[in-house]
């Protein structure tokens, strides 16, 4: 293999990358990077107004882009994102799996249809998303996949989120088997888990109780041996050095993005 300049490697003209739960927080800063950089990108989340205005602003600036709406969860709505990514552009070269939902409510609190929303949402939405991917990915020989997990897949962080911590951890898991099955036709899987990031849906954790406070912000943060909270992009350029030949000999990797969180 030929070495390639820094500004090879991070080139994606040309490249097709989706990106789900893209309208917004991580999604949105992985999917900004990439148009960046010359990608076409697909944006596809289940809140169309949002994935379409973010869609228009990448396009605004000269940039090739797509929204697809998609409900992860549907095996009919991921074939259909795959389709209409393969029918824009031809085909797929980088796939981040960013799409997930974290309610927080007790187990004891807990009903099955929550359990299973998130069960549905964060795994099987990775599962079907990788295996459409693959799919298209395979014929071709070539292609990256990222799947977002989340510190909670290492170390839990507050009570609370067990569904999605148990989410979490199956994404890990199934991130490394299937690096191993898809390594042959030259498709490499891996993961990011990113710590505390602000993002909207911080702001107000989606479906349970909690409303954030700037105080609980500050809370938490203090709890960071960094002292502070992620910005989205910070967890965009890892997205842009897994899916770049930066990584060309990482499979089956995670890597932890937390502030220093595990030190504790």
């Amino acid at each position: 293999m030929s070495e390639k300049t820094i500004g090879q490697l991070f080139d994606f003209t040309g490249k097709t990358v989706v990106v789900t739960g893209g309208s917004m927080g991580i999604g949105y800063g992985i999917a900004k990077r990439f148009a960046e950089a010359g990608a076409n990108v697909v944006i596809a989340d289940i809140d169309a107004a949002s994935g379409e205005e973010k869609v228009a602003a990448i396009a605004a600036e000269g940039k090739r882009a797509l929204f697809v709406k998609t409900d992860v969860s549907s095996e009919g709505d991921v074939k259909h994102l795959i389709a209409a990514a393969v029918e824009a552009f031809g085909t797929i070269d980088v796939f981040v799996n960013n799409a997930g939902i974290y309610p927080s409510v007790p187990v004891l609190d807990m009903d099955l249809a929550l359990w299973e929303k998130v069960q549905a949402v964060n795994g099987r939405g990775v599962f079907l998303c990788c295996r459409e991917a693959a799919r298209v990915m395979k014929e071709k020989s070539a292609g990256v996949i990222i799947n977002v997990a989340s510190v909670d897949a290492l170390h839990p962080s507050m009570v609370g989120l067990a569904a999605y911590d148990a989410s979490k951890h199956g994404v890990w898991g199934f991130t490394k088997n299937f690096a191993l099955e898809v390594a042959k036709y030259g498709i490499r899987v891996n993961a990011i888990a990113p710590g505390g990031v602000l993002t909207e849906g911080v702001e107000h954790l989606t479906g349970g109780a909690i409303q954030t406070t700037a105080t609980d912000t500050a809370a938490f943060a203090a709890k960071i041996p960094m002292g502070r909270m992620a910005q989205p992009d910070e967890m965009a350029t890892i997205a842009l050095f897994l899916a770049s030949d930066g990584s060309s000999y990482m499979t089956g990797s995670i890597v932890v993005a937390d502030g220093g969180v595990l030190l504790a």
